[in-house]
């Protein structure tokens, strides 16, 4: 990667006078802010935690409530499946439902390309991912917007090609994150895996992973890295911050903010209760039926 031959001084002066500030707030994360997560533009980010804990669906709705320029490299999630999530996002509509109006066509299908029009988010999909082809997105961005993306988020570390198992090749994506934060000014996010296989992860399956549970101990590396755990049962999405570098953390995960997680639509919000509530029983409405009776 040979990013720093495209600064120019002015460019460079921009950059370090940006470089700190803090992201936009986002309400759903009011939990997170009060426990003295700070997360600051040009900083290496890692979302770290063990499968199935709705890592890339944070990601995605981070990115998109703070609506900067982005770029997302998704080697985990299809073409098809970021986009429908994202129209999930905006509209509120469940996944399914996006999916039935996209197939149906028509009013549904012109609704959620309207939804999506002012999205900032572009995706490249490519498994697995390679520097090379970080570097043509970048410039092919460049060429359109004459600047670097704002955001940069990759899902995830294990999809780099040769990192899946390799601890060096691993070492080496965190490095070429850093520089690329460094060289472009943007905010460098990236997805990780946590074990599975560790004895907290049997005995405290719905615990945020201890930073050192997260594969590779790679977690030391970037600037800001929080642990994240779902309950499956009452859909508590529990967030800790276990290394910040210009801020508090808790290594052992033990101190966490909690909020709610909506997987259906993608969304996140402020934990009002933290028991769920069972709904009375109602007619079975398919997608399609559910999108007829909105309109």
């Amino acid at each position: 990667m040979e990013l720093h031959e495209l600064l120019t001084p002015g460019r460079s002066l921009t950059l370090h006078a940006e470089a700190g500030r803090e992201l936009p707030r986002i309400e759903a994360f009011e939990a997170l802010y009060n426990i003295g997560c700070r997360p600051r533009h040009g900083e290496v980010i890692m979302i770290a935690g063990r499968s199935g804990t709705q890592k890339s669906g944070l990601a995605l709705y981070w990115a998109a409530q703070m609506n900067l320029p982005t770029l997302y490299f998704s080697a985990d999630m299809s073409a098809f499946t970021a986009s429908s999530r994202l129209a999930s996002m905006m509209t509120g509509d469940s996944t399914e439902m996006v999916e039935a109006g996209m197939s149906a066509g028509g009013r549904y299908r012109e609704s959620y390309l309207s939804a999506l029009s002012g999205s900032r988010l572009a995706f490249s999909f490519g498994s697995p991912i390679t520097w090379r082809a970080v570097d043509e997105e970048l410039e092919a961005w460049i060429e359109l917007w004459d600047d670097y993306p704002s955001v940069l988020v990759f899902d995830n570390l294990m999809d780099f090609e040769n990192a899946e198992s390799d601890y060096t090749e691993q070492m080496a994506v965190m490095s070429n994150a850093t520089e690329l934060a460094r060289a472009t000014g943007a905010t460098v996010i990236i997805l990780h895996h946590a074990s599975d296989k560790s004895w907290e992860a049997k005995s405290d399956p719905w615990a945020p992973p201890s930073r050192d549970q997260i594969k590779g101990g790679l977690s030391e590396k970037p600037e800001l890295s929080l642990s994240v755990a779902l309950d499956p049962n009452s859909m508590e999405f529990k967030v800790a911050v276990i290394k910040q570098r210009m801020g508090a953390c808790d290594p052992t995960a033990r101190r966490y903010a909690s909020m709610r997680c909506h997987p259906e639509t993608t969304r996140f919000s402020r934990l009002e209760r933290l028991t769920p509530i069972t709904p009375p029983p109602t007619k079975q409405w398919s997608p399609l039926d559910a999108l007829n009776r909105a309109a």
